[in-house]
């Protein structure tokens, strides 16, 4: 079923975003951006937790999470830890509410207008993992550079 493929792509790429945060040696340089590098590391993990937190979380597991979408990208220096641990709470909250999809409920429409158009959920939660493995490959340049 869709949902188990989703589940371990999350859970792989949630558990590598926590791996990237985790090896920045100074911890400072997750906030850093140079020259045309317009977001940080740290932002960049806060707008993926906002992300999956909002559209998963809220929408699909009823958690009543309220996004800050802003503040995603103005936040600096949260401390590693803390990242982490949102990290941690994200992917639970990310099985929680997969684990109670239907395959009805997958090929239904998602129940919010995202792109200026009707998708099902189970095209929408493919597209939100992509999303997520996008900006984890941004962060891991990002380490590396920096």
């Amino acid at each position: 079923m869709l949902t188990e493929t989703l589940k371990s792509l999350f859970e792989r790429d949630l558990n590598k975003l926590k791996f990237e945060i985790e090896s920045y040696q100074t911890e400072s340089k997750i906030w850093e951006i140079d020259k045309n590098i317009s977001n940080s590391a740290g932002n960049l993990c806060l707008h993926l937790i906002g992300n999956l937190n909002t559209y998963i979380g809220a929408e699909i597991g009823k958690t009543g999470y309220i996004r800050n979408r802003p503040l995603e990208f103005s936040l600096k220096d949260i401390p590693k830890t803390e990242l982490i641990k949102k990290i941690e709470d994200t992917l639970f909250v990310v099985n929680k509410a997969l684990d109670s999809l239907t395959e009805t409920d997958l090929q239904a429409i998602y129940p919010q207008i995202v792109f200026e158009k009707e998708m099902t959920t189970g095209f929408f939660l493919v597209h939100l993992s992509t999303h997520l493995a996008y900006h984890l490959g941004q962060i891991n340049y990002h380490r590396r550079l920096i």
